[in-house]
């Protein structure tokens, strides 16, 4: 050691000595240190590496965990939920989520979120590669630069991501059909885009649906292009047979959008705008139909039945499709105690095309008001009614029909009355139906009651007739028959070849001849010596002698002559 202890002087007992030791710190103590060192690291890498904390409000947190669902956008993670609970009102669920410091910036006000599970559905599948990894939540970056961190998940998820390159277009329609998000848009049959959402008009009068185009296929919506409602099958039955039209078999179960180039022959070539709205019509027949102009409310008023007419039935004009039918309404009227059926129909008089341009320029010619009500007041002095005329023999629907009838009786018009009232008359149909009623009212006052009374009496009189006669007459006619028979016999044998009869009838036949041969003889004479009936008749003349002289014999000298 090198301190000791030295005895005090003059004192027995030991001075103590205080000891000093140097401090050796011991190497064990570097491993904790180094690892707090190290965790402390970790944490300030962790918490300048961390992104921002946003919240998203879903429905249900159906395959979502804390701690393993990850946030994906491009198929690479950019984040991972931390914390499920439920909202305050405990209808939806509230997903906390820690974003990567690299992809902060997507935490804008249009960002969308969703949850990526399988989905199998009309418009295809989707999500199958979930059903090993798990699900996940999908991100639609948004194009806005306001910051939010509070965001309601979608659903389902977009059908138009903000980085899908092409153009997006607004139609309305009277109602949606079979349209849903995600059904195909078609141009020449050749699918180009998609539905990418619909909503219900505010005054519930029609529907808004957004389409989405891709690119360069958005080149060819043109101002003039026209859009139709292709879902399901159109069939048609006409005079050139049975017609079976369709764009796919996913129009037919998941519906679909059609669009064309305007007819014509210089079709607008300018490409429409974003968010420019188009019409959506319900066959394609009517998109590619003309412009329908300004539409005109009639009125119609038929004192007949009007079975089979329906909403929607077509008004022509001579054959020519003007407008349909949109109200059928009864009345009564008081003074003749009828129910009389008002029909009220849009028409669409543009639709007549030249014809209608020229009535309007030759009321102008005239001086006259070139307004629907007047042109409309001289068609009818020219015999123009309403007809209600069956347009399908085998369901017996009725249409409207606008035509000029000869000899139509004078009707009344009131070219200032509003709504326009036009003068009907009954159709072909119901005069057949009136002739008939007439021809069966005629048949029920035939006395069927008293004609067969007196068939019956008859059929008895002569049930009483045929059994006289099968009592009496017929055993009288048979012996009359018998007698007949035996005359007969008795006049074959008196003209057989043998009998008497015959012989004298031979001899008589014999002497007849005979006799015209001799009258026969004294005509001939008669003829030549017609004077024999005065003088009578002469010598007969002696044959020619056989000598050689060839005098002639001298002629004998007839009785009464002289010498």
């Amino acid at each position: 050691m090198s301190d000791e202890t030295k005895p005090s002087i003059g004192d027995d007992l030991p001075e103590p000595v205080v000891r000093r030791r140097r401090v050796n710190a011991s190497l064990i103590w570097l491993v904790p240190v180094i690892a707090a060192l190290v965790g402390l690291s970790l944490v300030i890498n962790a918490w300048m590496q961390r992104g921002p904390d946003i919240t998203i409000s879903f429905q249900t947190a159906e395959g979502l965990e804390p701690g393993k669902t990850v946030v994906k956008y491009k198929d690479v993670v950019i984040g991972k939920v931390t914390t499920i609970r439920l909202a305050p009102d405990h209808h939806r669920v509230i997903v906390k989520v820690d974003l990567e410091k690299s992809v902060s910036d997507i935490a804008v006000s249009d960002t969308r979120f969703w949850v990526v599970r399988p989905r199998i559905g009309l418009g295809g599948v989707s999500g199958i590669d979930t059903l090993l990894s798990g699900s996940f939540i999908g991100v639609d970056v948004g194009d806005s630069k306001q910051p939010q961190f509070d965001f309601t998940g979608l659903e389902n998820p977009p059908s138009v991501t903000h980085d899908a390159q092409g153009k997006s277009f607004i139609l309305h329609s009277g109602d949606l059909g079979s349209l849903d998000i995600g059904s195909p848009i078609y141009f020449r049959r050749l699918q180009v885009g998609r539905v990418a959402s619909y909503k219900l008009n505010d005054d519930g009068k029609g529907v808004t649906v957004q389409i989405f185009v891709e690119s360069p296929y958005d080149k060819f919506v043109t101002t003039d292009s026209r859009f139709w409602n292709a879902s399901g099958v159109d069939v048609s039955l006409g005079a050139d047979g049975l017609k079976l039209n369709t764009q796919s078999l996913a129009t037919v179960l998941a519906g679909g959008v059609s669009f064309l180039d305007a007819p014509g022959p210089h079709p607008s070539t300018t490409p429409a705008s974003e968010n420019a709205t188009f019409t959506l019509f319900d066959t394609q027949a009517n998109a590619m139909a003309p412009p329908d102009g300004e539409p005109h409310y009639i009125r119609m008023r038929f004192d007949q039945p009007l079975r089979g007419l329906a909403v929607n039935a077509p008004v022509e004009f001579l054959g020519v499709n003007i407008g349909n039918v949109v109200s059928i309404r009864m009345d009564y009227d008081e003074k003749t105690g009828n129910f009389p059926i008002y029909v009220g129909a849009v028409v669409y008089p543009d639709r007549l095309g030249r014809a209608h341009e020229k009535l309007v320029a030759l009321a102008k010619s005239k001086g006259d008001n070139d307004d629907l009500s007047h042109m409309m007041g001289t068609l009818v002095e020219h015999g123009l009614r309403a007809q209600a005329k069956v347009g399908n023999l085998l369901t017996g629907q009725l249409f409207i029909s606008l035509d000029f009838l000869k000899k139509a009786p004078k009707a009344s018009y009131d070219p200032n009355a509003r709504p326009l009232e036009i003068p009907t008359a009954p159709g072909n149909f119901d005069k057949l139906q009136e002739q008939l009623a007439e021809i069966v009212d005629k048949i029920q006052k035939i006395p069927f009651d008293s004609i067969g009374n007196n068939l019956n009496s008859s059929l008895a009189d002569l049930d009483k007739t045929l059994k006289q006669v099968n009592g009496q007459v017929l055993p009288a006619f048979q012996n009359t028959l018998k007698g007949a028979n035996q005359t007969f016999g008795t006049a074959n044998n008196a003209l057989s070849a043998d009998s008497p009869l015959q012989q004298n009838l031979s001899s008589t036949l014999e002497e007849l001849q005979r006799m015209a041969r001799s009258l026969r003889a004294l005509t001939d004479y008669l003829s030549a010596q017609p004077s024999a009936l005065v003088r009578g008749r002469g010598a007969d003349t002696p044959p020619p002698k056989t000598d050689s002289s060839n005098a002639p014999p001298a002629a004998k000298p007839q009785p009464g002559s002289k010498p």
